[in-house]
């Protein structure tokens, strides 16, 4: 089951509803006492089950035995519809979620942190731009009455889609109406008075968190110190036509850390490897990133090197951003296509990323487009496509994300008059003496 519903829905209510209901899920409800007794009856049909909450969309999933779907639509609709909710599970919950927190916080590897922040940054305090963990004062504030009155609002029939994959589309219509149709759900089917339609509203901006990041991964082998950029800058939704040559563009970027360099077929062809991994031996990681939503897109590269070239780095990482603009090459765009499709092609090999990618786009489309309607997308893409994409991108205010020893940061300022200039260079700063 997929519902319509994440952080970016939180604007009227207190942050990390979506980060909680994630963690809830699967907990006792109507028919099940507890969570034991739901992987019990899981087991009987050898299945699993798991939530996933993101910025836009939230999910429960089960993967089981074909012959016990009655068995797990029943599940899944209790535990969407019917959840209890308990004193118990709410305080357990608030405990794991501190950990988590505190988790997050102490990894080595920043990734979640800085996606975090260049959300932050590039919609400020709205839609995608809200937290999607929850804040640690917010813990003991979210109660099941606050919780209620969010599904009473986001969990209503017109936001849910129940897809299936490896079983009959009749057994599955069969089942939903039995197990689905015209459930009353626990917080009643009240009206529906508050529910955010507002749409993204990119800001750019610059979010930075001065970090002492020397013994972050301590033990053996540890990590040297390590700042951490992430540059972006508005794309396109995934609804638009353009999201296609933008998701060309990413894979032709791609990159990764300087140790997943190496043999064939390890991406060694991508802009960021050739032209920045190649030559800056210095630089732990140059990787493009691109998050697509159903009104707006970000499209961002996160790199990371020793403090004291954070300013080189920068100057690199925005140099980059200038370049796509430029000339593609035949060879380049060609691989760039087919590595895309490939990609897609092995993903769409494992059942999971199967229901997850029918799910997705019937909640955003009511229609799903075929993994061999998408390649000829693909194959369409030209060069002046890229170059089209990448200069109406280059006109928007860059969103910035910087975690670390940021004394040698440029400032905002210098970041955007650089993705504005024709080489992608730094404004020069003079200093007369230290």
């Amino acid at each position: 089951v997929l519902i319509n519903s994440g952080s970016r829905h939180e604007a009227k209510y207190l942050s990390g509803i979506s980060h909680f209901l994630e963690k809830l899920a699967f907990s006792s409800t109507a028919q099940f006492g507890s969570k034991d007794e739901i992987l019990l009856t899981l087991e009987k049909h050898g299945g699993i089950c798991d939530c996933q909450a993101s910025r836009d969309t939230i999910m429960y999933a089960v993967s089981a035995d074909a012959k016990g779907l009655d068995t797990v639509v029943n599940l899944l609709a209790d535990v969407a519809l019917q959840p209890r909710l308990s004193d118990e599970e709410i305080e357990m919950t608030r405990t794991a979620i501190r950990f988590e927190l505190q988790d997050l916080n102490m990894r080595p590897d920043p990734e979640p942190l800085l996606t975090e922040m260049i959300h932050a940054a590039a919609y400020r305090d709205n839609t995608v731009g809200l937290n999607r963990f929850c804040p640690v004062e917010n813990t003991d504030k979210i109660d099941r009455e606050v919780l209620h009155s969010y599904l009473c609002n986001y969990y209503t029939p017109d936001r849910m889609v129940l897809a299936g994959v490896g079983i009959e589309h009749e057994q599955l219509v069969e089942c939903a109406k039995k197990h689905l149709l015209g459930v009353e759900p626990v917080w009643g089917s009240g009206q529906t008075k508050d529910v955010d339609r507002s749409v993204a509203q990119y800001t750019g901006g610059i979010v930075k968190v001065e970090k002492d990041m020397s013994d972050v991964s301590l033990g053996p082998t540890p990590i040297p110190e390590l700042t951490h950029i992430m540059i972006g800058l508005e794309s396109c939704s995934f609804l638009e036509e353009d999201f296609i040559p933008f998701a060309v563009l990413n894979m032709m970027m791609g990159g990764g850390g300087s140790f997943s360099a190496g043999g064939p077929g390890k991406g060694m062809f991508t802009r960021l490897y050739l032209n920045v991994l190649n030559r800056h031996h210095w630089m732990y990681n140059a990787t493009s990133y691109h998050h697509s939503y159903e009104d707006t897109g970000l499209l961002c590269i996160h790199a990371s090197a020793d403090p004291k070239q954070v300013r080189e780095m920068v100057e690199i990482i925005t140099r980059e951003f200038i370049l796509m603009a430029g000339a593609v090459g035949e060879v380049e765009l060609e691989r760039a296509k087919t590595q895309l499709k490939s990609m897609l092609m092995m993903n769409l090999e494992s059942r999971p990323v199967i229901f997850e990618d029918v799910g997705r786009q019937v909640l955003a489309t009511n229609t799903r487009k075929l993994p061999h309607e998408l390649c000829a997308l693909i194959s369409q893409v030209k060069s002046t496509d890229i170059k089209r994409v990448v200069t109406k991108m280059l006109h928007k205010k860059p969103a910035v994300a910087a975690l670390g020893d940021l004394r040698d940061l440029p400032t905002y300022e210098h970041i955007q008059a650089a993705l504005s200039s024709k080489d992608g260079r730094l404004p020069r700063m003079y200093r007369l003496f230290r």
